[in-house]
């Protein structure tokens, strides 16, 4: 097998990517195997952000209890396009790492968009506020720089796609997601989450 091969066989095996994609990236990068590797997976979450319209009325409910003293549990909706993908080893095992996700990392909102209007604007007089007097002087344009940074890092905390993936330091859940839909080719959606922890209201 030449090395051309060897190196598309070997990405085809850890990111589970196309062939036509994993021939791309060995084409590209024949003798750096991270640099091949990296160029797979911004193809895949291109592909996946692509798909990110189409209906998702199929997916199941995964739930997650943690071992050995069962004291903190999850449940968690994921939706794809069809039945088929719904069983798909490869999609539950992202639903179950995203269940993982949520319990040690405990998000509050899948995205932004899942904050009230209100809470959003709470947060945002809270950080304006909350601005040392030092910097409170500053113009309105420098101001609102900061308070939107600090939005921005708040983001990451409470929602799900924004947090950093706990097993990969540098990519964020979204990442993830979009990694998963390009694999799989259709879309995939993190519906809703619950999470429990017992002495936790």
């Amino acid at each position: 097998m030449s090395k051309l091969l060897e190196l598309i066989s070997k990405l085809r095996k850890e990111t589970q990517a196309s062939f036509l994609i994993c021939k791309q990236a060995a084409e590209k990068f024949p003798s750096d195997y991270n640099k091949a590797k990296a160029f797979v997976e911004a193809k895949m979450q291109e592909k996946g952000a692509s798909k990110s319209v189409k209906p998702t009325n199929n997916g199941i409910i995964e739930v997650y209890s943690h071992e050995p003293n069962k004291n903190l549990a999850v449940m968690v909706e994921v939706r794809c396009q069809t039945d088929f993908v719904a069983r798909n080893k490869d999609f539950r095992k992202f639903a179950h790492e995203v269940a993982l996700q949520i319990a040690s990392m405990g998000a509050e909102y899948v995205s932004e968009d899942d904050i009230p209007t209100e809470k959003r604007e709470q947060i945002l007089e809270h950080f304006k506020s909350d601005l040392p007097d030092n910097l409170k002087n500053k113009p309105k344009e420098v101001l609102d720089k900061i308070v939107q940074g600090k939005y921005k890092k708040w983001l990451q905390q409470v929602c799900l796609l924004e947090q950093e993936y706990f097993r990969e330091s540098g990519k964020k859940i979204k990442d993830l997601l979009n990694e998963y839909t390009g694999k799989l080719g259709e879309t995939i959606k993190i519906v809703r989450f619950q999470r429990w922890k017992v002495g936790e209201a």
